[in-house]
């Protein structure tokens, strides 16, 4: 049998504890840069963002070139920008979203309303890039006018698998029939088909909806306001993407680059903002 050497053998388990600390200490200080996530998609070049079909005019998609355009699609592009990169589409749905993030598609939503599930596993940005109200598509002539209204068991109400207006339905509205569908198109399908009472969407897609000649819009007292905001993976190394971010919305709200857009891309679109009560900022 061979003689050990001891020397030979601390040695060599003093350079494994050296190399083993240092391996430690390289993740703990990846884990602590508060810059990796920025570096991360520096280093890719591009900007994975989201985007769906009939939600415009957030996301508009040309069928001719299968390009995709909006004030959403906009926005991501002036993010990326700033960033020096470019904007990569990913093209999904709001339910899916949380999804998404944690399999890494996608790294950055814009427009998102604050959801308790999703939030499990997206930071949501503080403040919010504009406001908007809950609101409900019903047939001409319908009599709702209120949450208690819809709150019915013989009250049919559509609402977007996986988004945040099936968390309100569920909340405001548990004794209703709710049905959670894949997108707006379905939905609207759902209320022109009589299969529904009233679809619940956010004000502004409820005015897309009658823009294109699709029931009325109510907004159902007491009036719900929403913030639409910006989300990203929670993962270690986000703190001076949000940061960013944060100081990019701050700019958009003070100098009122997003209320701009926004007024903008509804008149484009051809949308009556006269629905909205006196003193509606978003």
């Amino acid at each position: 049998m061979k003689a050990i050497n001891l020397k030979s053998l601390v040695a060599t388990m003093c350079a494994v504890a050296v190399l083993a600390v240092a391996a430690v200490t390289t993740t703990a200080r990846a884990d602590d840069d508060p810059f990796a996530v920025l570096n991360k998609i520096k280093e890719a070049g591009v900007l994975k963002v989201p985007v769906m079909t009939g939600e415009e005019p957030g996301y508009i998609k040309d069928p001719a070139t299968g390009e995709w355009s909006g004030f959403y699609v906009e926005w991501a592009n002036e993010i990326a920008e700033l960033l020096g990169v470019e904007v990569e589409t990913v093209e999904t749905t709001w339910g899916n979203l949380a999804a998404d993030f944690q399999a890494g598609k996608i790294d950055i939503a814009i427009g998102l309303n604050p959801n308790p599930k999703r939030g499990l596993v997206v930071d949501y940005l503080s403040v919010p890039l504009f406001t908007d109200a809950w609101a409900i598509t019903v047939p001409a002539g319908s009599p709702i006018k209120t949450w208690a209204d819809l709150n019915k068991p013989e009250m049919r109400l559509v609402v977007q698998k996986g988004s945040t207006m099936q968390v309100v339905a569920e909340a405001l509205c548990p004794k209703a029939q709710i049905t959670p569908v894949e997108d707006r198109n379905l939905a609207v399908l759902e209320l022109k088909s009589g299969r529904a009472d009233a679809i619940l969407l956010a004000i502004f897609d409820a005015l897309q909806v009658k823009k294109e000649g699709i029931g009325e819009v109510v907004l159902p007292e007491p009036i719900l306001r929403n913030p639409a905001t910006i989300g990203v993976a929670r993962v270690a190394g986000n703190q001076g993407y949000v940061n960013f971010l944060t100081n990019w919305v701050q700019q958009q709200r003070a100098l009122g680059l997003a209320q701009g857009k926004l007024n903008a891309a509804w008149e484009k679109a051809g949308i009556d903002l006269s629905l909205l009560p006196p003193g509606f900022s978003f």
